[in-house]
Parts: C-alpha cells; structure tokens; sequence
C-alpha cells in the first residue's frame, strides 16, 4: 500500500497565518507549511478533502483525476469541501466518483453535485464494511467511531468516524484523525489488526485542557498504549503523528517527545509505502569486467548476513566458466550462504533475513528466454512468447518491489555497443534494457560501473525535484 500525505495539519495549518508564537515562527523559519489533513492511497483513494487540498496536490505535482472513491471522516470544513465537486464536473471522460461519509457529511453535497455528474453518495456508520475497488483490486474498509464530540451539539464532530482499510496487497491501515482517546467498542473492533500503519492525529500538544474531541501529547501515549495492548499497534506498526497544530512544541522538540512513545512526524507530500519499510534495493550495472560484480560484494559485506544467488548454473562441459565461478566463489566471505538457480523470483519471494545479492539479471533474462523458447522462435510469429517475457519481468518487479528485506542486485548493461546483427541479438538487448529501467525505478540507489569506478545515478523524478526547489 502506496500512501502519500498531502497534508499533515491541523484546521488552520501549522503555523497559523495569524499567529507570531515560539511555534508558528519556527515552523515558518522551516519553509514546510502543514496543510489541512488529507492522504492518498494508492493514487485511488482520498481520505478526506479540505479546502487546501487542491494548491497542495499541483504543489506535489499530482493529478486527482485517478481517484474514484473519497473517505471522510466527519463534515468539519478543514476535512470537507464540497465545491471541489463543481471544479470536477467541469471535466468530461472521468469515471464514477464514489463518496463516503457519516449522514450529516455527505448532506454537504446536496447542493453541490451536477445531475450529470457520475457520482455516487454512499452515507456509512460504525462497524459498516464496503469495498472500494481500484484499477490495482478491492480494498477493504470497515468503518469505526471516533471520539470526536464536544458536548456542545455538534452533530458534524458527533457523527465523526475513523477508518480501517486493508489494502490490495493485505496492508493495513488505521486512520485515526479527529478523534479523543478511543472508546472501547472501538478498541474491541481493532484487536489484534496489527496495523502496517497507523495516522494517528496529535493536535493538542502541550495544551491538555482543551476539552475538545483531540488528542495532545499527554493523551497520546495513553491512547497508544490501549492499542498496543489489543494488538493493533506492533513492534512492526509504523505510527504517524497527523493532524499537527501549533499547539505542539516547535518541531524539533516535537519530534523528539514522539520518538519516545514510538511515532514519528513526516513533511507534508511523504510517500509511506507500507510494502517496503525500511529495506532497501541497490542496482548496480556495467559492461563486461567493468568491476559490477566486485562493487556489489563489497556493498554486501556491510551488510551483515548475506545470501549469494548466482543465477548462472552449472556447466560441467565449459572450463572456462567453471574458472570463471571458482574465482567468484573465492572471494565470497565464508559467513556467505550461497545459492545457485535461476528461480529469482523464487528467491526473492523467499528472502526474509539479512541482504539477498542477485547476480546476475542478465543470465535470468536468459534462462527466461529459454523456458519460453524465444531464442528459436519465428520473428514475425512470436509476439505471443514475448508478451510472456514481459509478464515474467512484471513478476520480477513486483517480487523485487515488495520484498521486506535489502537486495543488491546485479545486471549487465548491452545497449551501448554496436546493434548486434542477428533478431536474436537485438531482442535481448531490448529486453535487458527494458528490465534494467524497470529495476532501476523499484531501486533506492542505482550504480553505473565504468572502469572499476562507480557512478551514482540520479532518476528523473528526483532531478525533476531538485529543479522545482531551486
């Protein structure tokens, strides 16, 4: 599960335009405004939609036009907009908008929603489950009631709800924005979710009297402790401070009082893909003996415990690749489990401790060739076979991309020599380029060998990036 926050703030931001206190000044003297509230995801589906939302996703660069199905939580305006719905109307070909919301939210559309529209309003209460389903497959989502009334009739804050959505990929999140200290039906709902990922709104901070349906830092803990008695909240359990107010101590402070009750605060535009958590992929390519494979091995040997796949096999009839072995295997540390298969999807499916090292990719784009018999195929009637190559590097990025754990992976680099003179030829250097770029796009960190040396390389989105700060 991709989730991308595009705002982290509470009603009026942090800092609040108005507002010159210890707080507020230093958080302007960062350059990151916190915008109202919102996630993404998996560019499908939106948590709330406040008025700041807009100017925040053309700030990140993204397009809503994806998004087919809006959850909100309850019908304050810092989480509900529904003038958005007019903006969109505006824009023909989009697909069936599907809304969802306690009653007295989604009664802020009626006014709102052009009878041509393609949207539908679907009003939820506690302990309600719906499926929302995306491009990518069904998400699951079970409704839960927040904590959030004042006592002064509010029905908006009253009615206010929380989500608990289990991604495509069987992550889950809680999203608990707006909300008090938890009832216990609401505790009981979650027992035992060991939740990937946890929003977890935080806007009181330092002042505790503020009788509101919110949580400060001296309720959080407590909150957080009802949830990790019930097994909501794991030592694996990613926990984000959301909802974030001037309230708080300057960030810095803030921060470290979070750390210790195990939260952490991110930018708003934060990208948290629950897949991954901390591990890392590392590709490294180069031509031949141009030194990838040594670079590669002494990355790994920071690593601590490491896993060889050495995806060439065995060549009893070839001399010249036995040597060619005996000298990789001579100097891999002996504290080194070795495996030999081309199966790397296998392999990275089963990886779960320490650092994986693949080399190389070029010899599974190969072997891949083999099983479905591109090599001695027709070239104007095989199109069929190599729609079955690209499914299998499909798979292979997927492993990569959701594998727990840290990989380095090694691959060869065909494509800047001269066009090689059989269909054979050309093919796989097309395909080896494809599966490159592929890898390249799931990897942390990529390296380009060239003469024993290693090159960083930059991706577009990053440089892209660069140029909009500067």
């Amino acid at each position: 599960m991709k989730v991308q926050l595009l705002g982290t703030g509470s009603a009026d931001g942090w800092p609040n335009p108005f507002c010159v206190c210890e707080s507020c000044e230093s958080q302007r003297a960062t350059g990151k405004a916190r915008a109202a509230s919102c996630a993404l995801i998996d560019d499908a589906i939106l948590l709330d939609w406040g008025p700041t939302l807009a100017n925040s996703a053309s700030r990140l660069g993204l397009a809503l036009n994806r998004v087919h199905h809006i959850l909100f939580t309850h019908g304050h305006p810092d989480h509900l907009a529904p003038d958005f719905l007019l903006w969109r109307s505006w824009i023909g070909g989009l697909k069936t908008l599907h809304i969802y919301g306690p009653a007295h939210a989604i009664s802020r559309f009626e006014h709102w929603i052009d009878p041509q529209a393609p949207v539908v309003l679907h009003v939820v209460e506690p302990e309600d489950e719906f499926i929302a389903r995306t491009a990518s497959g069904n998400v699951h989502v079970r409704v839960l009631a927040a904590a959030h009334g004042h006592g002064n009739g509010d029905l908006f804050a009253d009615e206010a709800v929380l989500y608990d959505i289990t991604g495509v990929d069987g992550d889950r999140l809680l999203y608990a924005t707006d909300t008090g200290p938890l009832h216990e039906a609401t505790l009981e709902s979650v027992r035992d979710r060991n939740f990937n990922l946890v929003l977890i709104e935080e806007t009181f901070g330092l002042h505790h009297a503020h009788n509101t349906g919110h949580l400060d830092l001296q309720t959080l803990p407590i909150t957080l402790d009802d949830l990790r008695q019930i097994g909501a909240i794991t030592s694996t359990t990613d926990v984000v401070a959301f909802h974030l107010s001037h309230h708080n101590p300057p960030i810095a402070q803030l921060t470290k009082a979070l750390a210790s009750f195990g939260v952490r605060a991110v930018d708003d535009g934060a990208i948290i893909d629950t897949r991954k958590s901390d591990a890392t992929c590392t590709l490294v390519v180069g031509g031949a003996r141009s030194g990838k494979s040594m670079f590669a091995e002494a990355l790994a040997t920071t690593r601590g415990e490491v896993t060889y796949l050495a995806t060439g096999g065995d060549r009893p009839d070839d001399a010249e690749w036995r040597e060619r072995v005996a000298l990789h295997q001579a100097r891999r540390p002996e504290s080194w489990k070795t495996i030999e298969s081309s199966d790397v999807i296998g392999a990275v499916r089963d990886h779960t401790s320490g650092t994986l090292l693949i080399d190389c990719i070029s010899l599974w784009l190969t072997h891949t060739m083999d099983d479905f018999g591109v090599w001695n195929s027709d070239p104007l009637d095989n199109q069929g076979l190599i729609t079955e190559v690209h499914a299998a590097i499909d798979d292979l990025v997927l492993a990569i991309s959701s594998c727990p754990r840290d990989l380095i992976i090694v691959s060869n680099e065909v494509g800047q020599g001269v066009v090689p003179p059989t269909y054979a030829g050309r093919l796989f250097r097309d395909l080896l380029g494809i599966t490159n770029a592929r890898l390249a796009q799931a990897s942390a960190e990529v390296y380009f060998m060239v003469a024993g040396r290693a090159l960083p390389l930059a991706s577009v989105e990053s440089l892209l990036e660069r140029d909009r700060h500067e």
